[in-house]
């Protein structure tokens, strides 16, 4: 386990990291809805996850779900970089009853966000906004190229859950050991 923590005025936040793990997960934002996407990405990625945040959700839900973005990014970021003996790249398409959303990524240490997941108002008392922010948060800090694209869908519940599962998956794949590639880049570093 690998631990990494942030602290502002507007939140405090601790998480610690087994990469190779095996998807379970103890995870507590203070922002019920995340948690449960965050309990999804750790158990369909495989990576081990303890998240403590503390944050301003008296104002909103903003600040703990961005934070918990970009800590969580660099955690990965420490964890999978260099790259080396490694697929590099993952790709999953997830599927939630009418809902399948795709995720493409390059372990680059490049970021880049492709979002298009059109859902707006609430789950519950979570604004749907905010999904895009956390993946933002994420990838950049993650550096990774990163594509969520929802292909159908009504129900927002369904959809976001697919999309972080789908980003799970994704990285899972990625993370794939193959010695054969070695440094699996042209550039031989990522």
């Amino acid at each position: 386990m690998i631990t990494k923590s942030r602290k502002t005025k507007e939140t405090d936040i601790t998480i610690s990291l087994n990469l190779i793990g095996e998807g379970k997960s103890k995870i507590e934002t203070g922002v019920g809805f995340l948690d449960h996407m965050l309990e999804s990405f750790s158990k369909h990625s495989l990576i081990d996850l303890e998240i403590s945040c503390k944050g301003d959700t008296h104002i909103d839900d903003h600040h703990s779900v961005e934070d918990v973005g970009i800590v969580l990014g660099s955690l990965l970021a420490e964890a999978i970089y260099p790259v080396k003996n490694m697929e590099r790249f993952g790709s999953a398409n997830i599927v939630m009853d009418e809902a399948c959303v795709s995720c493409d990524l390059d372990l680059s240490n490049r970021p880049y966000l492709v979002y298009e997941v059109n859902v707006t108002g609430k789950v519950g008392q979570f604004d749907t906004e905010l999904v895009e922010e956390f993946f933002r948060a994420f990838v950049l800090n993650a550096r990774i190229s990163t594509h969520i694209v929802a292909l159908r869908g009504k129900n927002k519940h369904h959809i976001i859950e697919a999309a972080f599962k789908s980003l799970a998956v994704a990285i899972r794949r990625a993370m794939q050991p193959n010695e054969r590639v070695g440094i699996p880049s042209t550039k031989d570093m990522l």
